[in-house]
């Protein structure tokens, strides 16, 4: 989770809203397999959140057995993803009281509906990714309109 913390700061800077993931194989923990952030901005693209950038980046048959570290409980869009990716195991930071699929509104990635059971679990380093989350959003309304 601290790396998906450093890409969160590098989405911040980069003027996205501050969301890192990281996904690491069972078999070597310690060795991420892909490391994304936010890039919704820099692409003009809605769907560009850091879970889909990671999932799409990621040869399918390295993500069965796989867990997902990211900083913001994943919205439906990166949930659905999961629930059809392979991954075995979501960890999140944040949650997200409003979109959340993984525990707060929904818990999609554990629907017995999908082909693939995801486990999610949230609050690692919570205050983090929340602070975090805050000054991104503090310094959008601080902004004057068109800026």
């Amino acid at each position: 989770m601290r790396l998906a913390l450093d890409k969160a700061h590098s989405a911040l800077l980069e003027g996205e809203i501050p969301v890192g993931c990281v996904i690491v194989d069972p078999a070597s923990p310690d060795v991420p397999l892909i490391a994304t952030h936010n890039e919704v901005e820099k692409q003009g693209n809605l769907t560009a959140h850091a879970e889909i950038l990671a999932l799409s980046r990621v040869d399918r048959r390295r993500l069965k057995g796989s867990t997902m570290y990211v900083t913001l409980e994943p919205c439906p869009m990166c949930a659905g993803a999961l629930a059809l990716s392979g991954v075995k195991r979501v960890v999140y930071g944040a949650s997200d009281p409003q979109y959340g699929c993984c525990g707060s509104v929904y818990r999609l990635t554990e629907d017995p509906a999908f082909p693939n059971f995801c486990r999610a679990d949230g609050g690692l380093l919570s205050k983090e990714c929340e602070q975090l989350l805050k000054e991104a959003f503090d310094g959008l309304r601080g902004r004057s309109p068109g800026q």
